[in-house]
C-alpha cells in the first residue's frame, strides 16, 4: 500500500508539473483571454472619439504587424515594401466603390483577389532572392506601387488623394467610431488566435525551420519556395483587407498609405516589439502609434526623441521588448 501511495503521489506530481509546451500554451490562452477582456472594457474608459480613433489605429497597425511578423520574424524573409499591399487594398476599394459604384463588400473581395494575384506573382519572382537582394526587391515593389498611385490621378486622385464612402453590407452602414472599434479589435483578436495556432501547426514549424536554415529545411523535405510564397501572400492579403476597411473608415485616402516610411514603420513595429512574437507585434504597434502622439509636446524635437527611444530600446533589448521581458520572467520563475 505504501508503495502504491508513493507511485500515485509521483504520478500526480508529474501531471501537475506541466511540460514547457503545455505551460506556454496555457500562458497564451490566459494572455489572449485577458487581452479580450481589456479590449471589451476599453471603450468604457476612453474619454472621447479621439482616443477611440487612436485605439482603432493601434488595432489596424497590430493586425498588419502580426501578419508581417509571420513573414519576417518566423520565416526570416525581409519585406521593406509591405505598405504597398495596404495601399493596394485601400485604393482598390476606393476606386471600385467611388468610380464604378461597386458595393463595398464586393470591392473588398475584389481587392483581396487583386492583392493575392499580385503578391503571388511578386513572390514567385523575388522570394528566390536572399538577404539584401530580397530587401531591395521588396523596397522597389513599394516604390513602384506608390508611384503608380500618385501618377494615376484620373483614378486615384493623384497626390491629393480621393474620398471613399461608407462601408455598407446588405444595406447596413458601418458608421461611428464605436462600431469601427469593435470591428477592428475583433479582427485583431482573430488574427492573434490565428497566428498562434499557425505557429504551433506543422506549417508554422516549417516556417521556423526556414528561418533557421533554408538548406537544412530542404534536406528534411520542406518545400521552401512554396512555404515562403504562401506566407508572403497571406501577409499581403491581410494587409489588403485592413487597407480596404481602413479606406472606408478614414473616408479619405492618400498615396502615403503605400509609402516607404509606412513600410519602414511596420518593420520597426515588428523589430521593436519582438521578432517571432505575436504579442511583440501588438506591443510594437501600440508603442509606435502612441509615441508620436505623446511626443508632440516637444515641439519639433519629437523625431529626435523618437529616434533616441528606438536606439536605446535596440541597444538594451536587442531581441525586442516582449521576448526580452518574457525571458527575464522565465529566469525569475526558474
Amino acid at each position: 500500500m505504501q508503495g502504491k501511495r508513493i507511485v500515485s503521489e509521483g504520478s500526480s506530481s508529474s501531471v501537475t508539473a506541466l511540460d514547457p509546451t503545455a505551460r506556454a500554451q496555457s500562458r497564451r490562452l490566459v494572455a489572449t483571454g485577458a487581452f479580450a477582456v481589456l479590449l471589451g472594457l476599453l471603450p468604457l474608459v476612453l474619454p472621447n472619439a479621439y482616443f477611440t480613433d487612436v485605439a482603432i489605429r493601434i488595432s489596424i497597425n497590430a493586425v498588419i504587424a502580426i501578419a508581417l511578423n509571420l513573414l519576417v520574424g518566423y520565416a526570416g524573409q525581409i519585406s521593406l515594401g509591405h505598405a504597398a499591399f495596404y495601399g493596394v487594398g485601400a485604393y482598390a476599394s476606393g476606386v471600385l466603390t467611388s468610380r464604378f459604384g461597386l458595393p463595398s463588400g464586393l470591392a473588398l473581395l475584389a481587392s483581396v483577389m487583386v492583392t493575392a494575384a499580385l503578391s503571388w506573382l511578386v513572390a514567385s519572382a523575388i522570394l528566390r532572392l536572399r538577404g539584401h537582394y530580397l530587401a531591395m526587391a521588396t523596397l522597389g515593389l513599394g516604390i513602384v506601387v506608390s508611384i503608380v498611385i500618385s501618377n494615376e490621378s484620373a483614378w486615384t486622385g493623384g497626390p491629393d488623394g480621393m474620398s471613399v464612402g461608407n462601408f455598407s453590407v446588405f444595406g447596413w452602414n458601418l458608421t461611428g467610431e464605436k462600431q469601427w472599434y469593435w470591428l477592428f479589435t475583433g479582427l485583431l483578436l482573430a488574427m492573434i488566435v490565428l497566428a498562434q495556432n499557425l505557429i504551433d501547426s506543422p506549417a508554422g514549424r516549417a516556417l521556423q525551420a526556414l528561418h533557421g536554415s533554408e538548406i537544412a529545411a530542404c534536406v528534411v523535405g520542406i518545400d521552401t519556395v512554396k512555404f515562403k510564397t504562401r506566407v508572403f501572400v497571406f501577409s499581403a492579403v491581410v494587409a489588403a483587407v485592413i487597407g480596404s476597411l481602413s479606406a472606408h473608415y478614414l473616408g479619405f485616402i492618400t498615396p502615403g498609405l503605400a509609402s516607404l516610411p509606412y513600410s519602414i514603420e511596420l518593420v520597426t513595429m515588428v523589430v521593436i516589439g519582438g521578432m517571432a512574437s505575436v504579442w511583440g507585434s501588438v506591443f510594437g504597434a501600440a508603442l509606435l502609434t502612441l509615441l508620436p502622439q505623446a511626443l508632440t509636446r516637444f515641439e519639433g524635437w519629437e523625431t529626435i526623441v523618437f529616434g533616441l527611444i528606438l536606439i536605446v530600446t535596440m541597444i538594451f533589448l536587442p531581441r525586442g521588448v516582449v521576448p526580452s521581458l518574457a525571458k527575464l520572467l522565465d529566469r525569475k520563475d526558474n
